[in-house]
């Protein structure tokens, strides 16, 4: 009988446990600590949040940024690792991929077809891991990583040095088998069954759940109707909205943040400059033009945050651009945190990179 992939995971994940005498159940995979990592966690047990340090890429050297606390957990895997990447090019996470293959680990790449070529991908291959392009117009844009079908990684953090060290990027760790459960069900999607933007399937598992007494909604796009989820974020927003955007040109979102300013809502935001400057169509004139406290980013590279922060206790994070192509063309995902110590994270996120910001 032809084992799936899905279910040999299963098994081997149950064999391991047996083997270790652990009986383990979903509240105890919800609360388990996070395995140590290489810099400093922000956060709680069941999540941790990391930002990149432009400011520091020189004194960095490339060394101490995110990229090496998730390469720590991918060093950790003991069955599986599933990342679907925009792009790769980070060796931190080229050598313990290779590793955790050699010792064992299933290891499975989803990445854009326009990247394929790059020497990190193609090392992966003469590896011998599994890597496939998306062969299509849309982008296979997301940004995630499955690990032991127990935590997820994701965020705005494209996996390369740039994005990792010169540009403005969060990245999450959430320890969850249920929201590992809803990402193997898409990575599976694109892996297994080759579908990719409007071929994809509506059928996350668990599209709401409570983590640690905090309630987190993932979405993909484009199948999830993430816009729709955005617009009644905003429209019950009472007391503020900011946001940073790497690529905003959604005019329903606009137009729902701007009713809410005229509700006496503070909005506030920071746009890319180099998008707002090369892509038609940026809101960034329209907030303006309505007197609100826009501002384009003071980073020579690039601003790449996709976030919302909601009343100070809702944070919206992903891969997703505030853009018709993340709506309806790529392959995206977005995730919503209900929890107001996270947003205070963000929150200060923002005010680094307001601060930093040209009028």
């Amino acid at each position: 009988m032809k084992i799936s992939p899905p279910l040999k995971i299963i098994l081997l994940l149950l064999a391991a446990l047996a083997a270790s005498s652990c009986l383990v159940d979903e509240a105890l995979l919800e609360t388990d600590t996070p395995r140590p990592t290489s810099t400093p966690n922000t956060g709680t047990a069941w999540i941790s949040v990391y930002f990149s340090e432009p400011e520091r890429a020189e004194e960095l050297n490339y060394r101490g940024g995110p990229d090496e606390a998730l390469a720590a957990s991918i060093q950790a895997a003991q069955v599986s690792v599933d990342m679907a990447a925009y792009n790769l090019n980070l060796w931190s996470l080229r050598d313990v991929l290779i590793a955790a293959h050699r010792r064992g680990v299933t290891v499975r790449l989803v990445t854009e077809s326009d990247n394929l070529d790059g020497p990190e991908i193609q090392a992966l291959i003469e590896a011998g891991i599994d890597v496939l392009g998306d062969r299509r117009e849309g982008l296979m844009h997301n940004k995630f990583v499955i690990i032991d079908a127990l935590e997820v990684w994701t965020g705005s953090m494209n996996f390369t040095t740039t994005d990792t060290y010169r540009s403005n990027n969060n990245l999450v760790r959430i320890r969850s088998s249920r929201l590992a459960q809803d990402y193997t069900v898409e990575f599976e999607e694109m892996f297994e069954d080759d579908l990719f933007g409007p071929d994809d399937r509506a059928n996350t598992p668990y599209p709401s759940m409570i983590v640690e007494g905090t309630r987190v909604e993932v979405y993909f796009s484009p199948d999830d109707g993430t816009l729709s989820r955005l617009l009644e974020l905003v429209e019950a927003a009472q007391s503020s909205i900011a946001f940073m955007a790497y690529s905003y040109t959604s005019d329903e979102l606009a137009s729902a943040m701007l009713t809410r300013a005229e509700a006496g809502v503070s909005v506030s935001g920071v746009f890319e400059k180099a998008q707002y400057q090369s892509n038609i169509g940026s809101e960034f004139d329209v907030f303006q033009a309505a007197g609100l406290p826009i501002y384009l980013d003071g980073n020579s590279y690039n601003l790449h945050h996709k976030v919302i922060i909601i009343d100070d206790k809702i944070v919206v994070t992903g891969s997703y651009n505030f853009s018709g192509n993340a709506e309806n063309r790529n392959d995206e995902n977005t995730l919503i945190i209900y929890n107001a110590q996270v947003a205070a994270l963000y929150r200060q996120e923002f005010e680094r990179v307001l601060n930093r910001a040209n009028p």
